[in-house]
């Protein structure tokens, strides 16, 4: 093993704020699911915090925090669409000492669903126009565009959110305006096309991510910190495109924001998770080497870097020590994100900064419906949608196995878990619906 990677991914960061990191590695966002009914933290999601935070990493990052319960990004999220009361400020303030129990910061990650909210949730879900997601099997329905006192009312809804999370004990926040929900929704032309403030120029579509970057460092003041999530591209003809997201980020530093995290895709084309999408992916004006290397999206914030003095992050296909090493020591990223390996092997990363290990599990490359026709690259969307939901449903059910106190199951079908998560998910529905969430 070379010992460059305990030294270099072993290194501190401190941030533009002044707030100091331990190291390199963050656990990146993975939504979690295991909010109650209410949308309030659950035991559950407490414990697999403290798994997680003896993790190694320097960063924990949550899954979607949503500001408003009628835009979930799935049934289970966790819920701050008004001030908390004594019993969410409790739990809150339970879920963020269990992520900072072995030394992590922790990030809470703040977010609306806007279109890419289920039917089950919200049939007609607010979005900037009134355009469907181009999916088949009618998982979501067609929404409504939302007008200028609501577009107010988002903004002010994150602000509240940010808020509970500083009082509660979190670190900080990060702003999700990556993967096509509510803010990458304004921010890719094919989703907005409104005439009015809000749409058009990339000045206007950026607006609502700056109005709510500025309301929340208002709010927090200037010690919290506060990060950002944006795609590089939406990976769509006619989407946000690489250009665009560097003026975006140019902003977003003049802004002050402490980090930004690069990423891309949306639910139509789902590169963060290294699956094909319904059409073939607009790659123009990507970097030619980024088809070689390990991570998707180590390229575009390299470009960046000679651009920018904010911090970026990478997350989506690091699995190895070599791979992470080169980022920060030869592309100059500050922190590399990692997700799914640790869904299974929580130990890992903690291996990794020891120099114990040297390469990460790639669970995602044996995740499939079936055989043939089956699988991921099946010629049927519907099945290549299925696919890509089982595997991601596989993950959600190892972290409701590692919340319960259990082990995680190499053994677990895809099939199973589609069909375990799709009934827990209506379950939760229906146990919402009955108290009136």
């Amino acid at each position: 093993m070379n010992r460059q990677v305990p030294d270099i991914l072993g290194l501190s960061l401190t941030l533009p704020n002044g707030a100091r990191l331990t190291n390199r590695l963050v656990k990146a966002a993975m939504t979690e699911g295991l909010a109650d009914p209410a949308g309030v933290p659950t035991n559950d999601l407490v414990h697999l915090y403290s798994v997680w935070a003896k993790s190694g990493c320097g960063v924990l990052v949550t899954g979607n925090v949503q500001v408003d319960r009628w835009h979930l990004e799935r049934p289970g999220n966790v819920i701050i669409d008004r001030a908390p009361d004594a019993r969410m400020r409790e739990r809150l303030s339970a879920w963020a000492s269990a992520a900072k129990s072995q030394g992590s910061a922790v990030w809470m990650q703040i977010s609306h669903a806007g279109r890419q909210t289920q039917v089950t949730v919200n049939p007609h879900p607010k979005a900037p126009s009134a355009i469907a997601l181009g999916l088949p099997g009618k998982q979501f329905g067609v929404p409504v565009a939302l007008t200028e006192p609501e577009i107010h009312d988002v903004i002010r809804r994150f602000r509240v959110a940010a808020g509970a999370a500083q009082e509660a004990g979190f670190d900080g926040v990060q702003i999700h305006a990556a993967h096509g929900y509510l803010i990458s929704q304004f921010l890719n032309p094919r989703a907005n096309q409104r005439a009015d403030a809000w749409g058009g120029s990339l000045e206007n579509r950026a607006r609502l991510l700056m109005a709510v970057v500025k309301e929340i460092r208002e709010h927090t003041g200037a010690k919290f910190t506060v990060t950002v999530k944006l795609n590089s591209a939406d990976f769509q003809k006619g989407g946000f495109s690489f250009e665009e997201s560097r003026q975006v980020v140019q902003w977003l530093q003049e802004a002050g924001v402490d980090l930004i995290e690069v990423s891309g895709g949306n639910y139509e084309q789902p590169r963060m998770m290294d699956i094909e999408g319904i059409e073939k992916p607009d790659v123009a004006g990507l970097p030619a080497s980024t088809a070689a290397r390990e991570a998707y999206f180590a390229d575009f914030a390299a470009q960046l870097r000679s651009e920018v003095k904010v911090p970026l992050m990478v997350t989506g296909g690091f699995r190895t020590a070599r791979a992470m090493v080169a980022a920060v020591a030869d592309d100059g990223i500050a922190m590399i994100g990692l997700g799914r390996p640790l869904c299974f092997d929580v130990d890992s990363v903690r291996q990794l900064l020891a120099g114990q290990r040297d390469t990460l599990d790639r669970w995602e490359r044996q995740l499939r419906l079936g055989p043939g026709w089956l699988g991921p690259s099946s010629p049927l969307s519907l099945i290549k949608v299925l696919n890509g939901f089982g595997a991601t449903y596989w993950y959600y059910q190892q972290f409701r196995r590692i919340g319960s106190g259990q082990h995680p199951d190499a053994g677990l079908s895809v099939l199973f878990a589609l069909i375990s998560e799709l009934r827990a998910q209506k379950s939760w529905l229906a146990a919402a619906r009955r108290i009136g969430g």
